[in-house]
């Protein structure tokens, strides 16, 4: 599978470096000796059944050991897949399938640490997202990792669509998905960002059809430390309704025009006008939801303010030139990560520290990358 530079929020991205296949050892690490057998008696086909077995031994073996021979390993077991396949077709005993689907998933990872699920937390061996991997390994999130998988895709079958249309559909479902595990933007870090797994040709032949989104951190040599999950299997219900209604707004605020009003002062009233049905929208959910005596009168609070924002986006999809649609813009933006939000958030026991948006991370990359890695 493959991870590429994801595109962040902020506009840009970079390419990633050359695949590494294997981590930067002193000395050549030795050839596995069972991949050597495999690939012999794979050839003389001699003992199918035996050299398929060998195959997959020797597979299981250079993962864990580091060794070369993966090439021999698969050569041999797919030469004795097709012997063994020839044996039983002419036998009629019907294995051939059986035993070609798990070369398949051996091949493939399944079984093995690349079988990442939602939740799980891992390392890469060179603690980098980017290029390419044969190995990763599954750690608790409680400590620093590498990265955390949020959603897994499967993409439809088919013969293999190509790099640049995997990447893309990466980006578009990738990104969609991420709110929904992490629903508290403020608790995401500043340097987390979205990476994922995506097929390469090689593994598609193999039936690998899985996109893996994850956090990673864009920092070099960057820990996550501690899960990022923040969705209705972690939070309480006054905590998930308020969240609901935030993304949703942030969402609609996200979808401003990228030409200033003075350059389409209609899209921009378009704009408003989408806003401030959101926004209503949300402040009924808002309403509707039955508080508890802690959190009630925070959020009675802020829905004021939002009321207040509500009036003011209604005037800025009606002003008539663009000063007066800057004067309701402002003040519909007022309420916007503010004290009252702060104050609602304290009672309701989420983050109370506003993100920071547009500014890069410790590293020689732009805020926003993101990044693949092909396995």
């Amino acid at each position: 599978m493959s991870i590429p530079p994801p595109p962040g929020p902020t506009p840009g991205q970079y390419a990633p470096p050359p695949p590494y296949p294997y981590p930067p050892y002193t000395h050549p690490a030795p050839v596995n000796g069972v991949a050597i057998a495999a690939l012999v008696l794979g050839i003389l086909c001699f003992v199918p059944a035996i050299g398929l077995a060998l195959g997959l031994i020797a597979l299981a073996q250079i993962k864990k050991r580091g060794e070369r021979g993966k090439g021999m390993a698969i050569a041999g077991s797919v030469l004795s897949s097709v012997g063994l396949a020839l044996w039983t077709l002419a036998l009629s005993t019907g294995t051939a399938s059986d035993a070609w689907n798990g070369f398949k998933d051996a091949a493939n990872g399944e079984g093995t640490a690349y079988a990442l699920a939602k939740g799980d937390c891992f390392d890469s061996p060179t603690g980098n997202l980017e290029g390419e991997a044969y190995d990763i390994d599954k750690v608790t999130c409680a400590r620093p990792h590498d990265g955390e998988v949020f959603a897994v895709v499967t993409l439809p079958g088919g013969a293999f669509p190509g790099d640049d249309e995997v990447t893309r559909a990466a980006d578009e479902k990738c990104y969609a998905l991420r709110g929904g595990y992490a629903m508290d933007a403020w608790a995401i870090p500043d340097d987390a960002d979205v990476y994922y797994f995506i097929p390469s040709r090689r593994s598609w032949r193999f039936g690998d059809r899985e996109i893996t989104c994850l956090f990673g951190s864009a920092k070099e040599n960057g820990k996550l430390t501690g899960s990022l999950r923040k969705d209705p299997t972690t939070l309480d219900p006054d905590q998930t309704a308020f969240l609901s209604a935030s993304n949703a707004v942030d969402a609609a605020l996200y979808q401003e025009p990228e030409e200033y009003p003075e350059e389409d002062l209609a899209a921009n009233k378009a704009w408003a006008k989408d806003v401030h049905a959101v926004l209503g929208k949300q402040i009924q959910q808002l309403r509707a939801h039955n508080w508890g005596p802690e959190t009630r009168q925070p959020v009675a609070d802020l829905i004021k303010e939002m009321k207040a924002a509500h009036k003011e986006w209604s005037r800025a999809s009606t002003a008539k030139d663009v000063d007066t649609y800057y004067a309701h813009y402002d003040n519909g933006y007022d309420y916007v990560d503010g004290p009252t939000t702060v104050t609602a958030r304290k009672a309701l026991g989420l983050d109370t520290t506003a993100p920071t948006y547009g500014e890069e991370p410790e590293s020689g990359g732009e805020s926003g990358d993101t990044g693949e890695l092909d396995v």
